[in-house]
């Protein structure tokens, strides 16, 4: 088995589920956000593919995958790369941490993070959340 790049960042994938069902909600869930984050409803999105505003809905509900010409369209219509409609989770993974060790700071810290012990890993990360919250810790 080939060893992650950063073993500190790994994740555990969902056996649970198939792999087909996975692609159907990865591919619901990115038109779904990039549809809201340009501030189209379905039916402008739906005009815009000339499709029935119920074949979008089917899509973002998971309960229609599109065909490549329907992602192609999609795509076009999101002023998207196909590419970002059918991420799937370990893809957006590998972007979240190359995001991460593209930080100069981040790279380092992730870097020493092995040789903690764990105890002190956890004392490490309860810290950090809580300060990107805004909380403080009690003594």
């Amino acid at each position: 088995m080939e060893e992650p790049a950063h073993p500190v960042l790994q994740l555990v994938p969902n056996p649970a589920s198939p792999p087909s069902a996975e692609a159907g909600l990865q591919v619901a869930g990115q038109v779904r956000d990039i549809r809201k984050a340009r501030h189209l409803s379905q039916r402008q999105l739906a005009g815009r593919m000339q499709v029935p505003r119920t074949y979008i809905s089917k899509i973002e509900n998971g309960k229609a995958i599109p065909t490549l010409g329907s992602l192609e369209r999609l795509a076009h219509a999101l002023d998207v790369d196909i590419s970002q409609l059918v991420r799937d989770s370990r893809s957006v993974r590998d972007e979240e941490v190359a995001a991460i060790f593209a930080d100069p700071f981040l790279a380092e810290v992730a870097g020493l993070l092995s040789q903690l012990e764990p105890m002190h890993r956890t004392l490490l990360l309860g810290a950090v959340r809580d300060s990107a919250l805004g909380r403080r810790r009690s003594a």
